[in-house]
């Protein structure tokens, strides 16, 4: 199986990454298409891939998409804001079009996967990652498996307390919720809060950051107490070019306040992260669940 080649399909809102590689987590070919429509997007991944002897493809999908094997829509784009693709059948649509054995998750959880199998977080199996970006999204494994209960985690859109400093004093970037994380650190937010200026914009702004920061310290003391994981590990672009990781680390560990008292949390520096694959987590996390379709 080792030198079997996989395929790896990070299927994002924007964009559809379409890689090629092996269970070692080596990509051998990456290229990315645009998302647009459900048919003309799909028709170009399978155009791809079909050129390829790729004899697995692991998929992780936006969401948020019904990932537990038993749902009737297994595998299915569900109520996205993304109208066209709702309901659209990506899983389906790569086995018909490829007819090789599919893994199909979401792209936070094969994110997850990638940093337990090939990063960071190797070794372990109770692991917490966080993408900020766009949105907020979160992969959760626990007991060695990425969480599919009713659905799968979406603990990016979970309520923060508003910071009573915060400029943005109505609404916020999330359509659904006024006071999520989503809606108070994603891109969205920060435009909609600071005139248009993307986060890494204000990554000197010392008030900006700490407020950001807040909101997401209070995220994770959230994620250690409900989930009790080993590490968290946070990616994305607003995580990758601002300093707000080091700073809702202190803040965390401020808001726990003593209460948790284990050798993670002694040594914070090393159990709140940022991603160790230089943006590679997703593609190689769908190295992995390729190859586990490929032994299943």
């Amino acid at each position: 199986m080792e030198n079997q080649l996989i395929g790896a399909l990070e299927a994002g809102g924007t964009k559809m990454v379409c890689a090629t590689g092996y269970a070692n987590g080596t990509i051998v070919e990456q290229t990315e298409l645009p998302t647009t429509t459900p048919d003309e997007t799909m028709g170009a991944v399978t155009s791809w891939f079909s050129k390829r002897d790729i004899k697995a493809l692991g998929i992780g999908a936006f969401g948020p998409t019904a990932v537990n094997p038993s749902s009737p829509q297994y595998g299915k784009i569900l109520e996205t804001p993304k109208t066209a693709w709702r309901y659209f059948d990506i899983l389906g649509t790569m086995q018909r079009a490829l007819d090789v054995p599919c893994g199909y998750d979401t792209d936070v959880n094969v994110a997850c996967l990638g940093e337990c199998t090939f990063g960071c977080a190797q070794g372990l199996d109770n692991v917490v990652y966080l993408t900020i970006g766009t949105g907020v999204g979160a992969g959760v494994m626990v007991g060695g498996q990425l969480i599919h209960g009713m659905l799968h985690p979406e603990a990016g859109h979970i309520l923060v307390t508003r910071d009573p400093t915060d400029p943005l004093k109505e609404g916020s970037g999330c359509p659904y919720h006024d006071s999520c994380l989503e809606g108070l650190i994603a891109g969205p937010a920060v435009k909609k809060r600071w005139g248009g200026k993307r986060a890494s914009e204000l990554a000197d702004d010392g008030e900006a950051m700490s407020l950001m920061a807040g909101y997401l310290a209070q995220a994770l003391m959230t994620y250690v107490l409900c989930y009790a994981p080993q590490r968290i590990v946070i990616g994305g672009g607003v995580a990758d070019h601002t300093p707000i990781v080091a700073l809702a680390r202190a803040k965390a560990a401020e808001l726990l306040n003593g209460y948790i008292a284990t050798p993670e949390i002694e040594h914070i520096e090393k159990y709140i992260v940022n991603n160790s694959l230089a943006g590679r987590q997703g593609i190689m996390g769908c190295l992995a669940l390729g190859a586990g379709a490929l032994k299943a």
